[in-house]
């Protein structure tokens, strides 16, 4: 029998990696962007599966979220803008030198990641071991969160510092971008805001509770929050982010509360970021807490940005700010 499943398990594992193959380079060789989109959004899930094949659920998670869903989304938004401003229907969006010169940076690409894989050190249990024995003083019990956010506490700040650079990059871009909920938005839809908001936003405080004890975190929590956002933003909310100061401010907030934390450790323990023991997991709770804000409203604030106000109709003065529109939307 247990043979059987050991079977069962490589197969499945061989079927996964060829699918993975064949999605990846029909992916890289489709003359159709939609098509391609809708392939990346496929391999992305896919790739998500392998993350939990090899017990890496928490990469899982961030891959179906943000590599897949999120990241799809922004795909498919540049897609329609292209079509709708600089293309004339059937005309290519990518020149033949442009795909050379992308074939080539895949390529080298891949050239650098097989020389990185393959110089790698042999696998030692040294790190596992050193990760478990510190797991007491981590003030969480899943060692991917005790990692992220005590032992290596610098890597996550400098990614969410990446982060607010990213935001910034957009606000630079289009500093008077707007994105305009339609005057008379589907039933369907309104269903679907009354419905899935809640449930996006429970859903989002448990993934964030959870990452101390097993699998989650501020990434999956704020990829998740910022699905109901884009939601909002596609049908609900006028944002004009010139004017409004709550998603610029959340963009913010977790680097702030990062660097907060690191300076009050710093002042009562001499070190950047070493936790007193008994208020590790407090700490942790609220820089990801934070961090999840942070993360939902630079990955919305991406979206917003592609539409910009040539995209779409120029609100009046009831829509310089961030606002619910209640009269038009949900009644």
């Amino acid at each position: 029998m247990e043979n059987s499943l050991n079977l069962a398990a490589v197969t499945f594992d061989g079927v996964l990696a060829l699918v993975l193959l064949v999605l990846a380079w029909q992916l890289l060789r489709s003359p159709n962007l939609f098509k391609a989109i809708v392939l990346f959004i496929s391999f992305g899930l896919m790739l998500s599966l392998a993350w939990v094949r090899l017990k890496a659920v928490d990469i899982a998670l961030a891959e179906a979220a943000i590599g897949a869903g999120l990241t799809g989304a922004l795909f498919l938004t540049a897609l329609d803008r292209l079509q709708r401003n600089n293309q004339k229907a059937g005309d290519s969006l990518i020149s033949q030198p442009g795909k050379v010169i992308a074939g080539i940076s895949v390529l080298a690409l891949t050239c650098i990641l097989g020389w990185t894989v393959w110089t790698l050190p042999p696998f030692s249990n040294q790190m596992l071991a050193l990760v478990s024995s510190n797991m007491p003083i981590s003030g969480v019990e899943n060692p991917v969160t005790a990692v992220l956010l005590n032992f290596r506490g610098y890597d996550t700040l400098l990614e969410i510092g990446v982060l607010l650079l990213a935001a910034v990059g957009v606000l630079a871009v289009t500093p008077s971008a707007v994105m305009v909920a339609d005057s008379a938005p589907s039933p369907i839809l309104i269903l679907l805001l009354r419905l899935l908001l809640p449930f996006i936003i429970l859903v989002s405080g448990y993934i964030l509770w959870i990452g101390k004890y097993a699998p989650g975190g501020a990434f999956q929590a704020g990829a998740v929050l910022a699905a109901g956002g884009i939601l909002l933003a596609t049908a609900a909310v006028r944002f004009n982010l010139s004017a409004s100061k709550a998603l610029p401010l959340a963009t913010g907030i977790g680097l702030l509360i990062f660097l907060l934390v690191a300076l009050a450790t710093m002042m009562l323990r001499g070190n950047y970021l070493q936790y007193p023991v008994a208020q590790a997991g407090t700490l942790i709770l609220v820089i990801e807490a934070a961090a999840t804000l942070s993360i939902a409203a630079v990955l919305v604030l991406l979206f917003v940005g592609l539409k910009s106000d040539a995209d779409c109709p120029v609100p009046g003065e009831d829509s310089k700010n961030f606002i619910f529109e209640e009269e038009n939307t949900i009644k």
